[in-house]
């Protein structure tokens, strides 16, 4: 897949036929476009938009992804054709408040889990938004954390929904290895020696502690995950008894408060 062709999507559907405002105010000439931040954060995927920037005929500069910036830093920085930078800023500017976002917050969820357990993974969900996977998922793996699950196609787990159609999980041969995600305690007792990883979702925090300790006594090698609504003011407590916490949390955070300042030369 070429990351460059969504932006086409994006800039598509914000400006289908013409940019009327500017039409109207016969705009010509060169400027300079500046995606700037009103706060602190992380950057994430401005190589991607930068290259589509490039391909429109512009000159961009930006923050490679990973930079840390404070409030008044200049994200991004374009000149060239002032009807482009009129058609192009408000998609770069909602982009990268989104991704930038997301490295952000996965930073945070990442250093908050790591004091309470430096061995820790965090792992985002596939509950991307539908065009920006793999936007997402980069930002995710920047702000260190990493993908649970890319798709359907990349890894098997077992799921309730699963469990509630076959009712019972007999033999199952496969040479990737198998996560279940257990409705009860008892069941996931019982899976346990027969997965690889369990993927606790929405255990209540004492049940969770009481069930782990068992499993790990009767498992030492299996894998524990938790999910299921773990988020920066409670994933500490998970991560202590967890070997993987499982969230979608970093794909829903507020995006960046950024503003974009075009001026002609």
């Amino acid at each position: 897949m070429n990351p460059l062709r969504l932006f086409e999507l994006y800039l598509d559907e914000d400006c289908p036929y013409f940019d009327e405002t500017t039409e109207l105010l016969e705009i010509n000439g060169v400027g300079v476009m500046k995606i700037i931040s009103r706060e602190q954060g992380i950057t994430a995927c401005t190589e991607e938009l930068s290259g589509f920037l490039s391909s429109l005929g512009l000159n961009v500069e930006s923050l490679p992804s990973g930079s840390e910036f404070k409030p008044s830093s200049t994200i991004l920085c374009a000149k060239g054709d002032l009807r482009t930078l009129f058609k192009v800023w408000r998609v770069s500017q909602t982009f990268l408040s989104i991704t930038c976002a997301i490295a952000t917050e996965t930073r945070r969820l990442v250093e908050l889990a790591g004091k309470a357990n430096p061995n820790i993974i965090i792992a985002t969900t596939r509950k991307t938004h539908p065009g920006m996977r793999y936007f997402e998922i980069k930002a995710v793996r920047i702000g260190g954390g990493i993908v649970h699950r890319n798709s359907l196609s990349d890894s098997i787990l077992i799921t309730q929904n699963h469990l509630r159609i076959i009712r019972q999980l007999g033999k199952v041969k496969t040479l990737r290895k198998i996560e279940l995600e257990p409705r009860i305690a008892e069941e996931a007792i019982k899976y346990a020696k027969i997965v690889n990883t369990l993927v606790l979702d929405h255990f209540p925090l004492e049940e969770l502690r009481d069930l782990v300790s068992k499993l790990r006594k009767l498992y030492p090698s299996l894998v524990i995950a938790i999910s299921g609504d773990i988020n920066a003011w409670n994933i500490s407590e998970y991560a202590e008894i967890a070997d993987i916490i499982v969230t979608s949390a970093p794909y829903y955070a507020k995006p960046l408060n950024l503003t974009t300042m075009i001026e002609g030369n």
